[in-house]
């Protein structure tokens, strides 16, 4: 049907309606992008205490930010003034969604010195806004702040350096925080997708010459996006799914790599066919025909992969997995019927000017302008190292194990962060507004935790018990539920940063604290008696979330994919080696990413959520590559010895998937550009594994683990009457 000279326009055209229909009847996907989610179940012990202090304690309720005032000569009367000023101004007025704000305009001035910091520096003034208010009117309110303080004072404090003896005004704390991350997305699809398209542009000019070649992979790439846009969009308007800006960004990049690569596949089987058919048509048949299975099978599997994640518990897994299923489903059918039908269309003309040609052709070209024919050269690198995995097989295996086995070690002594402070750059407004609250106060001001207790009528005081923990640094007076006597909250604010892995661990301890307190207190049932909320609670829960869908998710990937594997191959055996070496060359690109982001960039610990994302991608990604040579070496080995097969699959496959790789890794490692480390550890880890996968795995460990195999390696499949011959002269 792409091959034909009616059908192929009428698939071009199918692809150029849809795009159109879709792009001017449903919104996009951008205009639909909810980045203020919960990523914690409802049943969360956090995500519940919460929703108790919210009822029970309204004025502790809501989202707070932080509005962090500073003077580096110290704060004056004039300063606390138009502190006081806001306050007035915004208990008369709103903003939108304010719930909660202490009134400080009728405090007296000396009473209000007593807040500011003992250096006299600093004023943290507290504002809060009502439960999933949405980031962009967070934002907006913000901007109202600025401009109204700017209009008073005659300066914008948001700008004025924070080292400055001018007043200077941040907002941190986790209002400030979810205004900065949505602003770091803010434009990072278009630019990613900018950066991306000329990427590859670039890549694929660079490695086939051909401005035609380079152009028909992003045309597909182009429109499987444009399609996948506002079916997304629709998506997300009906409630079906919930996107975010991080999902879409991450989605630009796997789009236009992985598509990139379905396009070469087909490319590379078509240039290989035009050397051996005069008709182009007839090419293209051949060509689809050898590499359709392995494009299906290899976005197959890549669907599969990410769509388990919709498994997960938590959000941010769970946003993922449509978005990037959708794109690479559309992404393979586009590389299966709108690539095919573009390059029957521009014929050898694509490759122009570097034109494959049948021997016949080129003989016939010769003559005509009196020189002599220049015949096709295989690659001599793919002839090399097919033949190095043939006649060395444990030799190849052995240093390859060996290098993997020394990176993966380091795998195990990573550090992981919930800290999300630390994936900004330092000169964010809400990390300066932190830095300048760990400097004056204690670092726990950003995000102090409350404990509430049940204490059935009994008189308990739990402020003792708390002050006495060595994490805590104060804890407010005791607060009593109006609607319910016997429910008693306490803030409590630590002495270190509320997202460390301490502020963190403290959490059991502290329920555990207050759960004997109540036992003290002959009270029952004290495990349903206390509740922790707060941010630091949060990202307990988040981490034991994280932790729970690595080990859910990770086993069902495997056992997924190795079925995948089994159902197209037919062999056990082979399942089982190349599901292990990528799994291996998995741990060996975190340890090498930790060596390089720890030793020589400096970073002290990544992210929690990176080892599945990492996983998921890489495992997938990794099987194209898998799926896509030994394909071949199964093609061939039904017409040569196994041995031979091996080298010619290799040689006719290393060119492809070198290119394909670079292309891949060169895509993600675009995410290194943004400015936010969370994107830059995953880009860095995810490029490295499919540089190793590209460079060592694929070209050098699988094949020489099947040639050492030999017949084993297609076990339990029916072995032909050559490699039987093959094996009696071995």
């Amino acid at each position: 049907m792409m091959t034909g000279k009616t059908s192929r326009w009428a698939v071009i055209a199918a692809w150029i309606i849809a795009a159109i229909a879709l792009t001017f009847t449903l919104p996009a996907v951008n205009d639909r992008t909810a980045n203020n989610a919960s990523d914690l179940p409802e049943d969360s012990p956090s995500v519940v205490a919460d929703e108790l202090i919210k009822e029970e304690f309204p004025n502790f309720s809501g989202i707070p930010a932080l509005l962090t005032w500073h003077r580096e000569g110290g704060l004056t009367e004039a300063d606390l003034a138009e502190i006081q000023y806001l306050s007035k101004e915004l208990t008369d007025n709103p903003l939108t969604q304010q719930s909660f704000l202490p009134p400080l305009h009728e405090i007296p001035l000396p009473a209000l010195k007593g807040s500011v910091s003992e250096d006299g520096t600093t004023f943290v003034q507290p504002l809060f806004f009502k439960e999933n208010t949405e980031t962009e009117i967070l934002e907006k309110n913000l901007e109202s702040i600025n401009e109204a303080v700017t209009e008073r004072i005659g300066t914008d404090p948001f700008n004025v350096p924070t080292d400055s003896n001018e007043l200077s005004l941040r907002v941190t704390g986790p209002v400030g925080i979810s205004v900065d991350a949505t602003g770091l997305f803010s434009g990072a699809d278009f630019k990613l997708l900018l950066a991306t398209v000329i990427l590859v542009l670039v890549v694929l000019l660079l490695i086939y010459r051909s401005p035609l070649l380079a152009i028909i992979p992003l045309i597909g790439v182009g429109f499987a996006y444009i399609v996948t846009s506002p079916i997304l969009g629709f998506m997300a308007d009906h409630g079906w799914i919930t996107v975010d800006s991080q999902a879409i960004s991450i989605m630009t990049v796997l789009l236009f790599g992985a598509g990139t690569d379905y396009c070469l596949f087909l490319i590379s089987h078509y240039r290989s066919e035009l050397r051996n058919h005069e008709s182009k048509r007839e090419a293209m048949i051949a060509a689809f025909k050898d590499s359709s299975g392995a494009i299906a099978m290899s976005g197959l599997t890549i669907v599969i992969s990410l769509l388990t994640l919709l498994v997960a518990k938590y959000g941010a897994y769970h946003r993922f997995a449509v978005p990037f299923s959708l794109s690479i489903l559309i992404m393979m059918l586009a590389a299966l019927t709108l690539v095919p039908a573009l390059l029957s269309v521009f014929g050898r003309a694509s490759f122009f000017p570097i034109v494959p040609r049948t021997t016949e052709m080129e003989e016939a070209r010769a003559k005509k302008k009196g020189k002599a024919v220049k015949k096709h050269k295989e690659g001599r690198i793919g002839n090399w190292i097919g033949h190095i995995v043939t006649t060395k097989p444990w030799t190849v295996i052995l240093t390859c194990l060996i290098i993997f086995s020394v990176l993966a070690g380091y795998s195990s002594q990573i550090k992981y962060s919930y800290d999300i402070l630390s994936s900004f750059p330092e000169d964010m407004n809400s990390r300066e507004g932190y830095s300048v609250i760990s400097d004056s106060y204690s670092p726990g001001e950003l995000a102090p935790a409350t404990v509430v207790v049940d204490t059935d009528g009994e008189e308990i005081d739990l402020a003792p018990a708390l002050k006495g923990m060595d994490i805590v640094e104060t804890v407010a007076d005791q607060v009593t539920s109006k609607s319910n006597k016997d429910l008693q909250s306490y803030e409590v604010t630590f002495n270190i940063n509320p997202y460390d892995i301490e502020a963190i661990d403290s959490i059991p301890e502290i329920r555990t604290m207050a759960e004997k307190e109540l036992k003290a207190a002959n009270i029952s049932s004290v495990d349903e008696k206390v509740w922790v909320g707060g941010q630091t609670a949060t990202q307990f829960d988040k981490r034991d979330t994280v932790k729970s869908d690595e080990f859910m998710i990770i086993p069902i990937i495997i056992v997924l994919i190795s079925l995948l594997l089994l159902a197209y191959l037919r062999s056990v055996t082979a399942m089982v080696y190349l599901m292990g070496t990528v799994i291996l060359s998995f741990f060996a690109a975190m340890g090498l990413g930790w060596i390089i982001l720890h030793y020589f960039m400096g970073v002290d610990a990544i992210e929690g959520t990176i080892p599945l994302y990492s996983f998921v991608f890489l495992v997938a990604l990794g099987e194209d590559y898998n799926i896509f040579m030994v394909s071949s070496i199964w093609r061939k080995k039904e017409t040569m010895p196994i041995k031979q097969a091996i080298r010619k699959g290799v040689a006719e496959t290393s060119g492809v998937i070198t290119s394909a790789g670079i292309i891949l890794a060169a895509t993600f490692s675009v995410l290194a550009t943004l400015p936010i480390q969370v994107l830059v550890q995953f880009g860095l880890i995810t490029a490295l594994g499919v540089l190793m996968d590209t460079f060592i795995v694929r070209p050098f460990l699988v094949p020489a683990i099947t040639s050492l195999l030999g017949r084993r390696a297609f076990w339990p499949g029916k072995v032909t009457n050559q490699e039987e011959k093959e094996q009696a002269n071995y």
